[in-house]
């Protein structure tokens, strides 16, 4: 029912930092992971940049638990030593860690081509990642999926609003579902079972726990958002486990 993946991802910062140059809006590591969880496991997250010039940036990083790769500024180092000390990592992990099946690039940068292309050859599934304007399309064509930054809040389908009387706690649990619900169909999942769903809102959220929010099981809650029009459930025929069919009715808040 679950074929989440593994995945290792490799931050070109530095190539992020150019893509967000002139604009408003700083670069929001929290979208990126938010959206890649939804593909599966994260186990390796690293970021190769200057890290004095890109201070601002290092605090949020350690939050979202992303091991930081200090590179010399260019001119001590030469112009490519992040691109190449990246595509050393992402190699040496391809041959050494067989149960990483997917290899995330955030980098719109055309000289990671090879390194797609080799990840490819060794059977890894490889997710592009980069701003719109500025990522190459010789590295949006070799990757299995690319994914633009600016399309990250795309939303698939339209989950209903809760309504203003729902109770604070399972309020915080119903937008989790609805949030999943969303991600698995941003996935083209056409089935949606209970247990997948609970583990992408566990993915998402790792303290998430049904009891908390005043349920005895998942399906509890899965019960309880269909009666509040949320959802629409049926049964799968062959476990007897609910599974999620479409958004319920549309609700005013």
């Amino acid at each position: 029912m679950n074929d989440s993946h593994t995945l290792a991802v490799f931050v070109d910062f530095e190539n992020l930092a150019l893509g967000f140059h002139g604009r408003k809006n700083k670069f929001d590591i929290t979208k990126v992971l938010g959206r890649l969880v939804e593909k599966g496991k994260i186990i390796v997250k690293k970021a190769y940049a200057d890290w004095i010039r890109y201070a601002d940036y290092k605090n949020v990083m350690h939050e979202c638990a992303i091991e930081l790769i200090e590179i010399p500024k260019r001119s001590a180092a030469g112009k490519n030593s992040a691109d190449i000390r990246l595509c050393v990592d992402a190699i040496d992990l391809c041959y050494s860690k067989d149960h990483i099946d997917t290899f995330a690039i955030i980098s719109g940068d055309s000289d990671f081509s090879p390194l797609v292309s080799k990840l490819k050859e060794n059977g890894k599934h490889v997710i592009g990642l980069g701003v719109k304007d500025s990522s190459s399309h010789l590295l949006i064509d070799n990757c299995d999926e690319f994914i633009f930054y600016e399309d990250l809040e795309r939303v698939s389908g339209t989950p209903p609003q809760l309504a203003a009387d729902i109770p604070q706690v399972k309020r915080e649990a119903f937008q989790q579902l609805l949030d999943a619900i969303t991600a698995l169909m941003r996935e083209n999942k056409d089935v949606l079972h209970a247990s997948m769903l609970k583990d992408t809102m566990k993915r998402k959220q790792p303290q998430f726990s049904e009891s908390y929010h005043g349920y005895r099981s998942f399906g509890d809650l899965l019960e309880d958002a269909q009666d509040k029009g949320l959802i629409k459930l049926s049964t799968d025929p062959r476990s007897g486990t609910y599974v999620v069919s479409a958004f319920g009715k549309q609700t005013k808040p």
